[in-house]
């Protein structure tokens, strides 16, 4: 083992017994952001070499959330506004995504996927893989649930939610007026995308990028933050429990 290996090996160790007894998050969403900024630094001509390298770097960040005992895994992979992308851009980067989601899906692999987005906006030769991949993991509950967050968008899912909630109360009679009376958050929330899982706790996104995206705008109203200027690529497992230190830091408020 080098020398640079072994430093690596042994803060890994370092920060590992550091968070023993610590706070988790039971939920972690992960932008994963600047595939392609890194695959321009890296001097690729096809930036969607990036995509690829990034989306074999998944799996290794989803093992890792196992192993922290993270039970709930968002990942943001393609927004609606990605949608709008030429398809030179576009085509390649859905074929890596079906990929993925066929490869998380294997028999091997311990987690049950869940797509979140408007999945009616996706090419229909991706929709199909999803729901393949959706429909092969649907009993497992080895490893954590991973949401694929694919045609996403935070507004689009309040307003179908809200939608949704429409419908429902449309259905069984209940007048404009009535459902004025008694609306809350937790009538919007029970028809979110993520319904029946836990809010995230920590929000991670790479590339020194410092927003939102869109990305849980529902959910992540008391979530914590980790914003990391590596792009996803370069993202390793010392940076995952960087940020994980910097969550079980923090004294998290609600609002109180």
């Amino acid at each position: 083992m080098g020398l640079r290996n072994l430093v690596y090996s042994f803060y890994e160790q370092l920060l590992t017994g550091k968070l023993a007894g610590k706070p988790r998050p039971r939920h972690v969403g992960v932008m994963v952001d600047g595939n392609r900024r890194w695959a321009k630094e890296m001097g690729y001509v096809d930036p969607n070499d990036g995509h690829r390298v990034g989306a074999a770097k998944i799996e290794n960040l989803i093992r890792w959330c196992d192993d922290a005992g993270v039970e709930v895994v968002t990942l943001f992979l393609l927004s609606t506004e990605n949608l709008n992308r030429p398809a030179a851009e576009l085509d390649p980067l859905i074929r890596i995504i079906g990929d993925l989601a066929t490869d998380l899906a294997d028999d091997g692999n311990p987690w049950r996927l869940r797509v979140v987005g408007t999945r009616d906006v996706l090419p229909q030769i991706l929709a199909e893989r999803l729901k393949a991949a959706e429909e092969r993991t649907a009993d497992r509950t080895g490893g954590a649930q991973v949401n694929l967050a694919v045609g996403y968008g935070g507004r689009q899912e309040i307003a179908d939610a809200v939608r949704a909630l429409l419908q429902q109360h449309a259905e069984a009679g209940t007048s404009i007026e009535e459902l004025a009376g008694i609306l809350d958050v937790d009538h919007i929330s029970e028809h979110m995308y993520t319904k029946g899982q836990p809010d995230p706790d920590l929000v991670i996104r790479t590339s020194g990028e410092q927003r939102l995206s869109g990305f849980l705008l529902w959910q992540s109203a008391y979530s914590e933050f980790y914003f990391h200027e590596a792009n996803w690529p370069d993202f390793r497992h010392v940076d995952f429990l960087r940020a994980l230190r910097s969550y079980a830091d923090r004294q998290r408020r609600f609002g109180g």
